[in-house]
């Protein structure tokens, strides 16, 4: 059979128009294509996750669990799911986390933290957190009175270890009221403020006051902080004045927006 020219033509112009429709689908699943984009942005993820490397595997298994997932998605829509009031509310708030989330990636990208800024903030923590550790130990009670006891006691000659015994902390009381090697900055001030007075082997001539009860304090040692270096934190830091930058933002935008 010989055809005519303009019906090769014909023939020729659908192939190659059909041809990139099908490298654009993975797969058609009952007549709906699965956009190869579709697996490709999932290969990536888990790529950069580190989870998997890219490979004819982990394509396969990518492409099988999305047909495996338009499967139920179409037959999920065919039952009415999908105009279900409940389901319609969660694929809102998916949108709008999503949404959300791509704004705020920009925003970080746009404002990144500055290593100035980082310095500042560690510098801040540095002096903060004080130069020394102590190694403190504390007996707490209900009321000045009981405090004022246990002082008198340990001039008297007894052993703190012993007295701590009656100690409402019972995280330390059995271990002689030992709170470990701490800097001040790991404590309320009032309490901290108390102890760092002290020189090695002192107890506070006075109860402490704080919300927790009257604190009766010792300190057995004092050192040189170990203060972790700038290079060791900094990606703490970084992470925590982005956040930080973030929240400036969102108050921001509550505060210029009409709310009724």
């Amino acid at each position: 059979m010989t055809f005519k020219p303009a019906f090769r033509i014909l023939v020729a112009s659908i192939a190659v128009a059909s041809a990139p429709a099908i490298a654009q689908n993975i797969a058609v699943v009952n007549g709906k294509g699965i956009p190869t984009a579709r697996a490709d942005a999932i290969v990536k993820q888990v790529v950069a996750q580190g989870q998997q490397q890219d490979s004819p595997q982990l394509r396969d298994m990518v492409k099988k669990d999305l047909i495996s997932r338009e499967v139920l998605m179409q037959e999920a829509e065919k039952q009415g799911y999908a105009k279900s009031a409940d389901v319609k509310q969660q694929m809102e708030n998916a949108r709008q986390a999503l949404v959300v989330q791509a704004m705020v990636a920009d925003y970080v990208k746009k404002n990144p933290v500055k290593d100035t800024d980082v310095k500042a903030e560690y510098d801040r923590f540095v002096k903060e957190t004080g130069d020394k550790e102590y190694h403190v130990r504390h007996i707490l009670v209900d009321t000045e009175a009981a405090a004022n006891d246990i002082i008198a006691k340990l001039k008297g000659g007894a052993k703190f270890e012993d007295l701590a015994k009656q100690s409402k902390d019972t995280g330390s009381a059995n271990n002689g009221g030992d709170l470990d090697w701490a800097t001040p900055s790991a404590f309320p001030e009032v309490f901290s403020k108390a102890f760092v007075a002290l020189q090695k082997g002192q107890v506070t001539e006075k109860p402490v006051q704080t919300p927790n009860g009257f604190h009766v304090i010792k300190v057995d040692d004092v050192r040189q902080a170990k203060l972790p270096t700038l290079d060791e934190v900094k990606p703490q830091i970084e992470e925590a004045l982005t956040q930080r930058k973030l929240q400036a933002y969102q108050e921001e935008l509550v505060k210029k927006a009409k709310i009724q």
